[in-house]
């Protein structure tokens, strides 16, 4: 085992006993239930946000491009790609979690390249990809070296001029200590160099999944608050090589 596995398999176990506990307890279908009026106007909030971003870095269609989404989760993320453009056999996704990627499997089993594995060993070439996703990914690593590792993997699979699509917790959960929030400050360490664009989105979940019937009135009343908005979403672009 090489040294940088083994100072981190600690925290890759912590991380597998966390979703394992998080399955167990039901979150996804308590917490964000696809009923909830709140948890939708989330997701559409965010599609529309990022849909805008990709657009303005004049990057739709998707069509030439090859995407890596880390931490793919059941692959939704992934799918949503299609709809701009993004061809099957040019998206990748790569889950610590056997259970997460057997799902993704199952719900898209055609055409994506679907993979467990650690991050921190990317099974790809340098320069491999257009785009790299994370979503909701380096607030779960406690670890900060196993959030380098993971970061220094992006860096090097992901093309010059390339871009990290990015959504993620901008404040700490004071109910959930198995994450960390993900600031400017904390991304420029993480990835030095790049171009960022971060815009703060997402109403306090616990707020707007009471919204009920007067979601669409509330929420964006409520989002206009910028300290409820609980995470970034953005593009980080990786410099050309000389622009370092």
């Amino acid at each position: 085992m090489s040294e940088k596995s083994f100072e981190t398999s600690p925290e890759i176990e912590r991380i597998r006993r966390t979703y394992q506990h998080y399955q167990e307890a039901n979150f996804a279908q308590k917490l964000w239930s696809a009923n909830n009026p709140g948890n939708r106007k989330i997701v559409a909030e965010r599609t529309l946000a990022l849909q805008t971003l990709l657009k303005q870095a004049h990057l739709l269609p998707l069509t030439p491009f090859h995407i890596l989404d880390i931490g793919c989760g059941n692959g939704d993320v992934l799918a949503e790609f299609l709809k701009w453009g993004a061809q099957p056999n040019h998206l990748f996704g790569i889950e610590l979690l056997e259970s997460r990627i057997l799902s993704a499997k199952q719900r898209y089993p055609s055409f994506f390249h679907w993979m467990q594995g650690n991050a921190e060993y990317l099974p790809y070439k340098d320069s491999s990809f257009d785009l790299v996703i994370f979503f909701t990914v380096f607030s779960s690593i406690l670890d900060a070296r196993m959030r380098m590792n993971v970061a220094q993997e992006a860096n090097r699979v992901l093309k010059p001029g390339g871009a990290v699509i990015w959504y993620d917790f901008r404040y700490r959960n004071p109910k959930n200590p198995n994450t960390l929030p993900m600031g400017r400050k904390q991304l420029l360490h993480l990835f030095p160099g790049y171009r960022m664009q971060l815009i703060p989105i997402t109403l306090l979940p616990p707020l707007a999944r009471k919204l009920g019937g007067l979601t669409d009135i509330l929420y964006p009343l409520l989002a206009n608050l910028t300290l409820l908005r609980t995470h970034y979403i953005g593009l980080m672009t990786k410099p050309n090589d000389g622009e370092l």
